[in-house]
């Protein structure tokens, strides 16, 4: 199977889950921001937020593509951070979260693939061992 194909296919199932969460994030922020509350992190609704709006284009840039090693990087250790305070209590989520985890490190490291914005700017390359 042609490698640039498949990981067009990797950061469009990556970013799904990042582009709806984030979208209902922004659209119920005072909801979320209860959530937040509830589980002790600050910020209200301006955490809200700042937390949707990363899910949100953060899943945008990994679908398209764009400046695709630096976002999976950040969106791997968000979801770090998303397993540590709101998903140790649940370990099938946070097993889950860790599986979503390892597939931004690869797609850090391989890059955004010959299908990507990152491409057209010559950043889109495979690394090599």
């Amino acid at each position: 199977m042609n490698p640039a194909l498949v990981i067009l296919v990797g950061r469009a199932f990556l970013s799904i889950l990042f582009i709806v969460s984030g979208f209902g994030k922004l659209t119920g922020a005072a909801g979320f921001a209860g959530y937040l509350g509830s589980l002790g992190i600050p910020g209200g609704i301006a955490m809200a937020y700042l937390v949707g709006a990363l899910e949100f284009f953060g899943g945008l840039a990994i679908l398209v593509g764009f400046q695709t090693r630096i976002v999976a990087y950040v969106l791997a250790l968000f979801t770090v951070g998303t397993i540590l305070t709101a998903h140790m209590g649940d370990a099938t989520a946070a097993m889950k979260n860790l599986s979503i985890v390892g597939g931004f490190l690869v797609l850090g490291a391989v890059g955004a693939g010959a299908y990507s914005v990152d491409a057209r700017k010559g950043g889109a390359t495979l690394a090599r061992a």
